[in-house]
């Protein structure tokens, strides 16, 4: 009988010692019978120094923290926790009560695996996604500087169909007329259209129909020879269309030119001849046409205003260009590209306040691009800190966002009021701050800096507001 106690005792210390599980035994009032030697490497303890010892005070001094064997002790079952040593290691720890034949608790073996190791490559698997957040950012950017290399602003679905579109026809030889407001960027896309044409390398010729007087327009157009009329240049001069030659000829707000001009306009195109002010001979020309307006060229020609004939010359491939109120994505990348531009001309180090930022972005822009070029550098110019503040956005920004903010403002006010109590009110605000960030930023390391926080505060916050989701889906 004595051998065979003895055999099991051998039996049971070799699985003790062999098992990579940490194992402890406790009786039914939670004494530590018998424990693995590879107690230290996982509790900070030698095992020796826990055997005899109640979990209870092990649990207080932190040795098993929580104790797995006090909570099977208090619900009679089999549970599992996950532990913190004082060794920094993290611990899954489930334990088993054993009873005997009257029902009574009277063992409780636990086992404990060290997940320190695969807590770590979680760690470093969140950590190298987010540093793959920043890289793809960064990638981002520079794909998105090299647009901006060429003068092009990209960043929403709808300005990108239009730089496809621009693309896929730069190197025909049809006639392209943008369409759009003004200050969207029409004479922009007209030179990126240039550029990417086989013409790229001779002239670019821009004519502001709207800005010459009525009676200089065909001398400027056409050019004159010598003699042709009081203050003439004595050798004459090239129009406008002959210094296209060989190049393209942009026809910026094609809906101000005159009709008499019109008319002499399409016989160009069709005879690719001009003829100069003054003169007699022909010169053949070779050019591209390409012009935009802000006005609707269908309803002027239907009306009498705009020639019909002009007009399907000009409407082969017509090409609209949003304004920027519908196409939000590029406001921000448009704001920051002014910003540093400005910068840089008037060698300062200018930065948005984040509040003056987000009236920035919801403002209307009328005026789209061009406005918004010039609110910025007014913007650098005229603030007096390095922090361009919302007290130094114009006046006209300000009234539209007045009523917006207002609301905004009483909305969170009604929501924290409502709030049961103190620390439920900052809860919500805190979460109101970081869906804000979210909004602005495409990494954690972007909403760190935007709130003032440490890139792992940011994380857990997103982990304890459920915001992660929104993260992945702005990113």
């Amino acid at each position: 009988m004595d051998s065979g106690n003895n055999f099991v005792e051998i039996e049971l210390q070799a699985i003790l010692k062999g098992s990579k599980d940490n194992i402890v035994i406790t009786d039914g009032e939670g004494n530590v019978l018998k424990a693995s030697p590879n107690c230290l490497d996982i509790y900070g303890v030698e095992f020796n120094q826990i055997l005899g010892r109640s979990v209870y005070d092990l649990e207080k001094e932190d040795i098993f923290s929580p104790s797995i064997t006090v909570r099977v002790l208090n619900e009679k079952k089999e549970c599992q926790v996950l532990q913190h040593t004082k060794g920094e290691r993290t611990v899954l720890a489930t334990g088993m009560p054993v009873f005997n034949e009257n029902g009574e608790l009277i063992r409780v073996i636990s086992f404990s695996y060290d997940l320190t190791e695969i807590e770590e490559l979680r760690e470093n698997y969140h950590t190298l996604q987010e540093r793959m957040g920043l890289y793809e950012s960064q990638i981002e950017e520079l794909l998105e500087k090299e647009e901006q290399d060429r003068d092009v602003i990209l960043k929403s679905k709808a300005i990108k169909r239009v730089w496809e579109l621009v693309k896929r026809v730069s190197d025909s030889e049809a006639t392209v007329v943008f369409l759009g407001e003004s200050g969207v960027g029409k004479n922009v896309f007209a030179r990126a259209l240039h550029n990417g044409s086989s013409r790229a390398s001779k002239p670019f010729i821009e004519v502001n129909c709207s800005a010459i007087p009525e009676a200089l327009f065909e001398s400027e157009m056409f050019g004159y020879e010598s003699g042709s009329f009081t203050g003439a240049h004595k050798k004459g001069k090239p129009g406008m269309i002959e210094l296209a030659d060989g190049g393209t000829l942009f026809l910026d707000e094609i809906g101000e030119l005159p009709l008499s001009m019109q008319a002499k306009l399409l016989k160009v195109l069709q005879e690719k001849t001009v003829t100069r002010v003054g003169g007699l001979k022909p010169h053949k020309i070779d050019f591209r046409l390409i012009a935009s307006t802000n006005q609707n060229l269908e309803e002027m020609a239907r009306s009498g205003s705009f020639r019909q004939d002009l007009y399907y010359r000009l409407h082969v491939i017509p090409i609209e260009i949003p304004p920027l109120r519908k196409r939000k994505d590029d406001i921000l990348l448009l704001i920051q590209h002014y910003l540093h531009s400005f910068n840089q001309k008037y060698n300062v180090h200018k930065h948005l306040q984040a509040l003056a930022l987000d009236e920035l972005l919801a403002y209307h822009w009328p005026g789209n691009v061009r406005e918004l070029e010039n609110t910025m550098e007014r913007l650098v110019l005229t603030s007096e800190k390095d922090r361009i503040e919302i007290s130094d956005l114009p006046l006209l920004i300000h009234k539209q966002q007045h009523n917006s903010i207002e609301e905004s403002t009483a909305s969170q006010s009604n929501e924290a009021i409502n709030a049961s109590t103190y620390k439920e009110a900052m809860a919500q605000v805190e979460k109101h701050w970081l869906e804000h960030a979210i909004k602005q930023c495409k990494t954690t390391y972007e909403m760190a800096e935007l709130l003032g926080l440490s890139q792992s505060t940011v994380v857990r916050k997103l982990h304890k507001y459920n915001l992660n989701s929104k993260m992945h889906l702005n990113s």
